[in-house]
This record gives C-alpha cells, structure tokens and sequence, in this order.
C-alpha cells in the first residue's frame, strides 16, 4: 500500500444533529446527535486507512480543543503534522433531516499567524519526502491567503508528491494555477471557478478539457445522486451510483477523493478505480461519520455502480 499525506488547514468539530424537518423561526427537536472531529483532509485519511494505507496528517489545529482531534490521531494510528495554534478549532453544525436535507452552519477558525504558517511550511520540508501523494482539502482558514496556499502547493510539487486538491472559491482557483495531479470539483464548484454554467455532460467534458490542457491529469467531477465523471487523456468514464437511503451527504466527497486516490496508486484498471470509489462514496451517504464500516455492504453497492463510457474521450 501507499503512504499518503493529507492536509487540512481549516479543520473542524462536526455536530451532527438529526431532524425529522427542520422548522426555521420555531423551536426543533432534534432525533440524535453526534460529534465527530473532522476536516475534509482528515476524512479523506480515515477512509485511506480503511483500504490500507499508511497516513500522515497535517494542517493547523487550535490549542483550546485538542482532544477530540488528538484522540482521533491516536486511536486511527496516524503520523500528526499538525502545528497548533492559539485559539479553538472551529465548530460545524450539520442539521440533517429525515429526508437526507443537510443544512450546515459553518463555525469560523482561529487566526493563523506568520509563525504558524512558516512552521507548516518548515515541517512539510522535512516530513513530505517519502510520500507517494498528498491530498490537500478544504476551505482556508483565517490568516491564509490564497498566494501563500499556491506557495504551499508548489512546495509540495517541488518535492515530487502527486497533489490531490479538494477545494472550492479562491483556495481552488489558486490551486488550480499550479496544474495539481487530480483536481475534484462538484459541478457548482467547478463552474463557479471557470465563470461557466455546467448543467449537461458535454459541458462538463468542455470544462475539463480547458483543466487538462494546463497539465492537470485527473478532473473528477461530483454531480450527487447523478454521478460522477473522470476525465483524463483519451479517458472520459462516468458512474451512477446505485440509489440508497441517505442518512447524510457529509463526508461523500471526501469518501470519493480517497477511492480514486486509492484506485490510481495501486494502478487499478480506470473503470474498477472508479466504480470502487462510487460506492465507497455512496457508502458514506448511508452513514453518520467517515470510514468504511460495512464491508458486505460496500461489495454490493460496488456490484451496483454503473460504469459508462462516454462518447469523447478528452485529449
């Protein structure tokens, strides 16, 4: 197996609470709640470490909180980059409904401050060599710019790691000017960055081209409960997951990224790298929290991923 690097730089407390219907304006009662510390680079790792993988994690993590993520780090055996800096890590209320509706509420972090940042940079130097990839995911936090986060990037290209950029708004943009290994938009992400209304197949294929042609290798593109495509030269593959109860959509993503990481590593044939990361990804909609629990359930939700090529492939 692999050895990986995932980075969040703005990680975050999950609470999750259950719903039947969201009322806004009244009094809610909610069905269940849970806590999970989370951060789309450390979901990413969970799931990672599920297929085997040996991972290292890393970003910034506030000292006022710690227990949760430490506690995390430990008991999932992970190699933890994280520098700490003053302040707690921020909190993210998920309002899930019945119905599968995720409403969220996204707290705001500490402020990362210059010294933070130089350390981040200063252990990646030492701590990077040696990583097959590196999965960089999610938002920025206060205090990071997005020409420092393209810094960043760049740095790590430098010391020959494959990038794996989840992100989305100007962290995306930015890390797309540094031509990334694998790029994962949603459609509404993808679009937003390229100025472009993405709604059909032949839409999606135009923008990926534009993506490939800057050097980027893999455009994997998330379309929900409509699928997902890849696209790669002289590749342009979809999936449709098999339908299933949604308990939430948190974490899907995340799940997606670690499945095709995975897949591509090991050198899979495309179209197993892609129905294998469909299902985990459609795994993690049946469940509240991040991993692969089920592995009966994975193998028949992996049986009922349809794979399809599209028509042209992109050069």
């Amino acid at each position: 197996m692999a050895k990986i690097l995932t980075l969040t730089l703005n990680p975050a407390l999950d609470i999750t609470i259950g719903l039947d219907t969201l009322r806004p304006g009244h009094v809610n009662r909610s069905q269940a709640q849970h806590s999970h510390a989370a951060g789309k680079g450390l979901n990413v790792a969970q799931v990672l470490a599920d297929l085997g993988h040996s991972v290292t994690v890393g970003g910034f993590l506030g000292q006022g909180n710690l227990q949760p993520f430490e506690a995390l780090i430990d008991w999932r055996g992970f190699t933890d980059c994280f520098v700490r800096v003053a302040g707690e890590t921020r909190s993210n209320i998920k309002l899930v409904e019945a119905d599968g509706r995720v409403t969220d509420i996204n707290g705001q972090g500490p402020e990362v401050d210059e010294a933070a940042r130089v350390a981040l940079l200063r252990r990646l130097e030492q701590v990077a060599p040696g990583h097959d990839a590196v999965v960089v995911a999610g938002s920025l936090p206060r205090g990071i710019s997005p020409e420092w986060f393209r810094q960043l990037l760049e740095q790590l290209k430098a010391q020959g790691l494959k990038i794996a950029l989840d992100s989305s708004g100007e962290a995306l943009r930015a890390g797309l000017q540094c031509a990334p290994w694998l790029v994962k938009p949603n459609t509404e992400e993808l679009g937003e960055v390229l100025g472009l209304v993405l709604q059909s197949p032949a839409q999606q294929r135009a923008a990926a081209e534009h993506l490939l042609a800057s050097g980027i290798e893999h455009v994997v593109v998330s379309a929900g409960e409509q699928g997902v495509s890849w696209f790669a030269r002289d590749l342009a593959l979809h999936a449709q997951p098999p339908k299933v109860r949604v308990a939430s959509t948190v974490g899907a993503g995340d799940s997606l990224v670690a499945g095709m990481v995975h897949g591509l590593l090991l050198g899979e044939a495309p179209a197993q790298t892609l129905r294998r990361a469909t299902a985990i990804a459609a795994q993690a909609v049946t469940q509240v929290g991040f991993g692969i629990r089920d592995r009966e359930q994975l193998a028949r939700l992996e049986a009922g991923v349809q794979v399809t090529e599209q028509q042209e492939g992109c050069r």
